[in-house]
């Protein structure tokens, strides 16, 4: 089942998540502290950092069909990283917005470009589509490995070598897995798609360079203007679900069903992560205002590192839930990937429930312990896991093979749009920059909000197990109008 490849690719997964979340962590703090933002344009800009980079996996899964190939696009985008981190590390030593925003828009499209490569490639990895799938979720949890580290470690190193060491050293880890895909280049070419073997002509190196200075420049314009880059965000979304439908339409009737299905999950797995959105604005925010102590007592926990107890329970998360599933499956028991996201709404249900109780009964210290971030974080970790590990298997499994790799980036698309309308939700919780923070603040402001997603989180969960009819009615009309296709096809 494993190999020497796919475990080479996890590496990089983890260089990623370990330096990408890394940054991320931080950047509330540099943002607030050195670049003196308010806590609303920060939640935007951070809300933004972290969804507009999934966004632009359009452009990445458009440039790997057509362009470069899997493998050329991962290997560019980890080196996309590692400059983005650098010129970060050049605008945190001169205290330059200017420069900053450029280095988290060039991170942010290498981000796009890797987002529709790495599962294409990686998949190819495997022998079978069993293995694949059953090997996903653990790719998941090697990525979340990385993140937790780079969330619980970098607010600390912070404090050891400030702003610009950190993002040197996120720069360097980049390096270190665009080092690992260039070593591993003629394996990995050879499992790929057929345009990866194929040399890349002048004209099209000359059209990924103008799209990718286009996305960049774009990128940058939305971090500076957060009030028209969020509708700039609304559009690409609309009008990439919009392109997927017009190939929808002209598609035999078996593939338009299947697309069918990919429209129904992109739906909701964007009212999913508009929740996944609030752990890097939100809730970050509350436990930078609130959240006190060690946790158990003897656990140092930065406020703004509670964000690693994602990706701490991920660790975790991911065997459980293919354990789980594979357990049921062979006693028969078999639940749709819609299903099973009714399941992850249930579990966000719960922890945005632990989260609201906490708020509302805040004593006058208004403070809050560590442990009940901990528990709202594994509910909404287990959520995280099904969500984004399934959805994406469930895509690759239903898409037309000539447009997989955009098929695909609409998980992406669905990430952005959420993480963009999460953001704007997090604005209304932001307070005035020097407000004491006090018991009946908590209570009304924050007490009000997460109730309201506790609530919607519940309705979801009907949404979903509605929608798991539908798909699987679709899934088998697709079926039947392929076996009637058949014999016409075998005829001509």
């Amino acid at each position: 089942m494993w190999n020497r490849l796919n475990k080479s690719m996890m590496v990089c997964q983890m260089m990623f998540g370990l330096s990408f979340y890394g940054v991320m962590v931080i950047l509330t703090r540099f943002f607030l502290d050195d670049l003196g933002y308010s806590e609303a344009n920060t939640m935007m800009v951070v809300g933004a950092f972290s969804s507009i980079g999934p966004l632009f996996a359009i452009a990445g899964g458009f440039i790997a069909d057509k362009f470069l190939g899997a493998y050329r696009s991962l290997t560019i985008s980890f080196g996309g990283f590692a400059t983005g981190y650098t010129l970060l590390v050049l605008g945190a030593s001169a205290s330059n917005v200017q420069m900053s925003l450029v280095g988290i828009a060039l991170a942010s499209y290498a981000r796009g470009l890797m987002s529709p490569s790495y599962p294409s490639l990686y998949k190819r990895t495997f022998a079978t589509e069993e293995d694949f799938e059953n090997c996903y979720p653990v790719n998941y949890s090697v990525n979340n490995i990385g993140s937790f580290l780079g969330q619980y470690l970098f607010p600390m190193v912070v404090l050891a070598i400030g702003f610009n060491g950190s993002f040197m050293l996120s720069a360097i880890i980049a390096f270190i897995a665009f080092a690992t895909l260039v070593v591993s280049h003629k394996p990995l070419v050879s499992v790929g798609a057929e345009i990866d073997r194929q040399p890349v002509s002048p004209k099209n190196w000359a059209a990924f360079i103008c799209i990718s200075l286009c996305m960049i420049g774009l990128v940058f314009f939305m971090f500076s203007n957060m009030d028209i880059g969020k509708n700039i965000v609304y559009v690409i979304g609309a009008a990439a679900i919009g392109y997927f439908v017009s190939l929808m339409l002209k598609a035999e009737k078996a593939d338009a069903l299947k697309m069918g299905t990919i429209l129904i999950m992109t739906v909701l797995t964007t009212a999913f992560f508009v929740y996944y959105g609030q752990i890097m604005t939100s809730m970050t925010m509350v436990t930078i205002n609130t959240m006190r102590g060690d946790l158990f007592g003897f656990i140092p926990f930065a406020p703004e590192a509670s964000m690693a107890m994602n990706p701490l329970w991920c660790i975790v998360g991911g065997p459980l839930i293919a354990m789980t599933f594979s357990s049921l499956e062979k006693r028969n028991i078999n639940f749709s990937t819609a299903t099973k996201v009714g399941f992850a709404f249930i579990l966000t249900a719960i922890a945005f429930g632990i989260l609201t109780a906490a708020v509302m009964g805040v004593g006058p210290d208004a403070v809050i312990r560590p442990e009940i971030f901990l528990a709202v974080h594994l509910f909404q970790a287990l959520a995280e896991v099904i969500v984004g590990s399934m959805v994406v298997a469930f895509i690759l499994s239903v898409a037309p093979k000539h447009i997989e790799n955009f098929s695909v980036s609409l998980f992406s698309v669905a990430i952005a749009l959420s993480g963009i309308v999460g953001a704007v939700f997090s604005t209304s919780i932001a307070l005035e920059k020097g407000q004491e923070i006090t018991q009946e603040i908590i209570q009304s402001v924050y007490g009000g909000y997460f109730s309201t997603l506790t609530i919607l989180a519940a309705v979801m969960v009907v949404v979903a197990l509605m929608a798991s009819r539908i798909i699987r009615i679709m899934l088998k009309s697709s079926e039947a109008a392929s076996e009637e296709l058949a014999p016409v096809q075998a005829e001509s």
